[in-house]
Order: structure tokens, then sequence, then C-alpha cells
């Protein structure tokens, strides 16, 4: 009998949605008879979550209720705990074209693919600064690239059941990093892991974010290393730099054997709060114990305050979710203690610590300075330098109170 976390849902299995052998070969002909609905990547993504069972429970896009159970009450028609939106956009045209319970294939614009067929049980529309109040708790469309996402969703929401037929990209392009939750279930089974500790990354992971898994690889079986393949903003490093940047990290500063490195292919949302309760969720699939909440937990500019991702967790219903945070307070290098503290172990003031954030380090290295040597790993530092020195075009990166330690607390 497993000793990892039960996946989340009632029935505490997952369901992943990806089709296998003569069945996915039937639906990938039929789906060539079907409309298609054109999806964005965040929507592609998505789908490619629920097909590999990330997003178990769910069966498909949400409708109606399920949006609006999410939105003001973190929980979907059936009372699962949820606490982001899932859904699927068209324009008016199409969705008005599309009959009751009429079976759709479910096309990945941006790559020309078509990755899964939906049968369109719902259509309806939303109040879109509702959901961005809600979820984001701002409707700054300009400055929050994930309102600005909701707020260029199309007029109707669809909603049913699908059936996924692809893995998108994802297998291919990130062979050893991309997994599905039963393979990373798998390794810690075999590592004999039960109490597993996941890190949320967008970013390669300099001294700070070292010093987090370092101090849960004392209080658990493992960490896991758990980076977002998709799409991200605009300043933000790719993937595919972030990989070799973790890899140098984990070779070179991690004892063997104490640590996994993986990644998920959803997008991110920039929801802060809202958004560590869904990265919790679906590393309980993924078979976590724990998720580390540090400061600004996917946060963007200054929309959130630095621990109100912690502080959350607390106010969720009990017994929502199975995983837990593992709550850590902000995190630097001190000059005076000579090495990485926190606000609970320092007793120094600003002027002696170097406040580490992935935003300056990009903005740093995007123009051209050099960082303080405590800031990451030389391994790190000289793979992110080669990937800035190749860039034609640069976008302008502007710092924020988390990473100037403008927010920290006194």
């Amino acid at each position: 009998m497993s000793k990892l976390v039960p996946p989340h849902g009632k029935e505490g299995k997952l369901k992943p949605l990806l089709l296998e052998g003569d069945e996915l070969k039937a639906e990938i002909e039929k789906a060539k008879t079907l409309k298609k609905v054109p999806m964005t990547s965040r929507e592609a993504s998505d789908l490619v979550m629920l097909g590999i069972g990330a997003f178990t429970p769910l069966e498909g896009f949400m409708g109606y209720d399920d949006w609006k159970g999410v939105c003001d009450e973190y929980k979907m028609a059936d009372g699962t705990f949820w606490p982001i939106p899932i859904t699927l956009s068209a324009d008016k045209d199409l969705a008005d074209s599309i009959g009751p319970n009429e079976e759709v294939a479910l096309w990945d614009e941006e790559n020309d693919q078509i990755l899964g067929t939906m049968q369109v049980t719902e259509k309806y529309t939303i109040d879109k600064e509702h959901e961005c109040k809600s979820v984001f708790w701002t409707t700054d469309a300009e400055g929050h690239p994930g309102v600005a996402k909701v707020m260029a969703q199309k007029e109707i929401n669809l909603a049913g059941p699908v059936k996924v037929l692809s893995e998108s990209f994802y297998p291919e392009v990130f062979a050893g990093t991309y997994q599905r939750p039963a393979e990373s279930r798998a390794i810690f089974e075999e590592k004999g892991w039960s109490r597993v500790a996941a890190f949320q990354t967008r970013n390669p992971m300099h001294r700070s974010h070292e010093y987090l898994c370092k101090i849960a690889v004392e209080v658990m079986d493992g960490v896991y290393i758990h980076q977002l393949l998709g799409k991200l903003k605009p300043g933000d490093i790719p993937a595919d730099v972030r990989k070799k940047a973790i890899g140098a990290l984990v070779d070179n500063y991690f004892v063997k054997d104490t640590v996994v490195v993986g990644g998920y292919p959803a997008e991110m949302r920039y929801a802060g709060p809202r958004e560590a309760l869904l990265h919790a969720v679906f590393r309980q699939n993924y078979g976590c114990s724990h998720l580390i909440v540090g400061r600004d937990h996917a946060g963007v500019g200054d929309y959130y305050g630095p621990f109100d991702a912690q502080k959350i967790f607390d106010e969720i219903p009990e017994g929502a979710l199975v995983t837990k945070p593992l709550k850590i307070d902000w995190t630097f290098w001190c000059f005076k203690c000579d090495g990485m503290a926190s606000m609970r172990s320092c007793p120094h003031g600003k002027e002696d610590r170097l406040i580490l954030s992935g935003t300056m380090v990009r903005k740093t290295l995007s123009e051209g300075g050099e960082l303080d040597p405590h800031f990451s790993r030389p391994e790190v530092v000289q793979i992110l330098k080669e990937y800035y020195s190749g860039l034609e075009e640069k976008v302008e990166i502007r710092l924020h109170g988390a990473a100037t330690g403008d927010a920290a607390k006194e």
C-alpha cells in the first residue's frame, strides 16, 4: 500500500484523460471530422494537465456552477475544493454553431495541432471582472499578465468532458524533465519516500531557492524541484535555459538522492495566493505531501503581500487539501552572519542583507551587469550570462517590493 498522499478528490485516485492504443487512434480519426475550437496556449496547457491527471479529479473544462463556486467559495458544484477556474472560451459565432452535446475538436492554434475532443454540455457567459477580482485580487489588465489573459478570453465559455489525444511538444522538447503524476509517484515509491516537499519554480534557482530546498531536505524524505514548462510572461527566462541552470545547481550542490527534478506543462497565471493553492492541489496529485511556500509565491509586481500565499492556507476549509504548506520566512544572504539566513534567524538590519530575487537576477544580467557572488552559484550565473548575451531583443524588467526588499517586514 502506498505511503504517499492520495490524489486530490473524493475517490483518491488519479484520473488521467489521455487516451491510448486503439481508442486513441479511433478518436484521432473522428477528431478530423469535427468542428475545431481554437485554444489559447493557456487553455492548451490546461488540457494537457487534464490529460496526464495533474488536474485530478476534473473531467473537463468547467461549467458555470463550477466556475462560480470556484470564484466565490473555492469549491466546485459537487463540493470538491478547487481554487482557480479551468475554462475554455470561444467566439460567439462558433459557440452558436455548436449544438447540444455536440462533440468538437480542441485545436492548439499556436502549434497547429488537435490535442483533444470535448462533448459540449454547456455554453455560458461570465463576468470577467468578477473572476479577476476573485482570483487575482485586481482587474488591472495592463499591469497584471494573468488578468490580461482572462480579459482577452472570447465571449462564450464552453464546458464538458474531454478526451485528450496528445501531450503536445512537452515529452519531446523536455525529455528527461517532463513528468506525469504517475511517473513522479513511481519515483517517490521506489525511493521509499512518503514526506515529499515540492518546490515550485518558474525561475533558475538562486541561493535563496537553494536554501529553501535544503531546509526542506533536512525535515522531509526528499524534495521535488518541480519546474513550470509552459509559457511565461515577457522577460522571464525560458524553460530550456532554466532546466539547464537547475541541473547545474543540483549536480554540484545537492547530496545525491535527496532531490528529484521534474517539470509540468502548465502556464503561470501569476495569481499569487490562489495560485499557491492550485500548486498544492496538483502537487498532491504528483505525490507531494508538502509545498514549499516562501515569500511572494506565484506573485507578480506588488499585487500581493510577500506572505499572502502562506496566509491563504489558513483561510481555506479544514481538510480541503491533504498537501500542506511548508512555510519558510523571507531568506537572504547576511554579511554579518556570513551565510544564508531568514527573518526568523538573523538579528541584523537591512543594511547587512543581500535580498535575493529572480527579478533582480533577470534585470541585472539582462542589462549586462554583474551579480554579487552571493546571489547565485557561478555555474548558474554562467549559463544565464550565455543566454542573455545571445538575446537580440531585451524586455525591460521592472523591480518591485519583493525584489528589492522594500516589502520586507522589519
